[in-house]
């Protein structure tokens, strides 16, 4: 591993400890590669690892065609999910982020490892115990969320923390292509959307990272906690907001965003 890599790796988890966002790393490092950015998030998923944290599932980014197109890219990018990133519905979140925002998502609870090549939407529904409806709660360690592709993969995929809903859902009860999502803040509706916004549907989202972590020789295992993708756009949230989500037949989640949590 190269001197550079592992300085940018430190440099994004001294930003995360200390809340002090730190320019795009593409602006001194343009010739950075996507396979550079993994091997820098790689870096700090082992250094939480290290210090006692476990990963429980993957989240999975730019699944919707207006955000790949924003970036310049043709495929999703995935990030790592922390038990100490784990929230239940209707908590009071304080959580040491810097600029969050919200996203509707539905999670998918793997009941069997799910190993490519070959992983198709139909697999990914066979080896899925349920679904709920998640709140992810992204964040950047890039200052005002100016970020490149590289710069959100090497920042985890500006993974921040996530809140699941109660009740699970089998796959079979519900037609996740077309399930709605209302996502409100303070109960004003923000934002809506369908899991169709995800690559076409949910699952085809989890089959990519499936045959993505497959080639990387760490496939997703059965427990793990899969976030999909957002179905509709991030929106910022601030200190004492109470956040909503409604997804139809899978049921709500909520939180509060604690006051002092996040830096505004």
């Amino acid at each position: 591993m190269s001197e550079r890599l592992i300085s940018l790796a430190d440099a994004l988890r001294r930003a995360e400890a200390e809340r002090a966002p730190i320019p795009p790393l593409t602006d001194d490092h343009a010739d950075l590669t996507v396979q550079d950015a993994y091997r820098i998030q790689q870096l700090n998923v082992e250094k939480r690892i290290a210090m006692g944290d476990r990963v429980v599932g993957h989240k999975i980014g730019l699944t919707s065609k207006p955000m790949q197109l924003q970036l310049g890219v043709s495929e999703p990018d995935f990030g790592h999910l922390f038990q100490s990133m784990w929230f239940e519905s209707g908590s009071a979140i304080d959580f040491p982020l810097i600029q969050p925002k919200v996203e509707p998502e539905i999670a998918f609870i793997l009941s069997d490892d799910l190993v490519g090549p070959g992983v198709d939407l139909h697999r990914v529904l066979a080896a899925t115990r349920a679904v709920v409806p998640a709140i992810e709660v992204i964040d950047s360690r890039i200052a005002d969320w100016k970020i490149r592709l590289v710069d959100t993969i090497a920042d985890n995929a500006s993974a921040g923390c996530f809140v699941l809903g109660h009740l699970p859902t089998p796959v079979s009860g519900v037609d996740l292509e077309t399930v709605g999502g209302v996502l409100k803040v303070n109960g004003e509706v923000v934002q809506t959307g369908a899991g169709a916004a995800v690559m076409g549907h949910p699952a085809k989202a989890v089959a990519w990272l499936a045959n993505t972590l497959t080639e990387l020789g760490t496939p997703l295992r059965a427990g793990h906690v899969v976030l999909s993708g957002a179905v509709s756009a991030a929106v910022p949230i601030h200190p004492g907001d109470r956040v909503q989500l409604s997804f139809g037949p899978l049921g709500a989640v909520e939180f509060v965003w604690a006051k002092g949590a996040g830096s505004e």
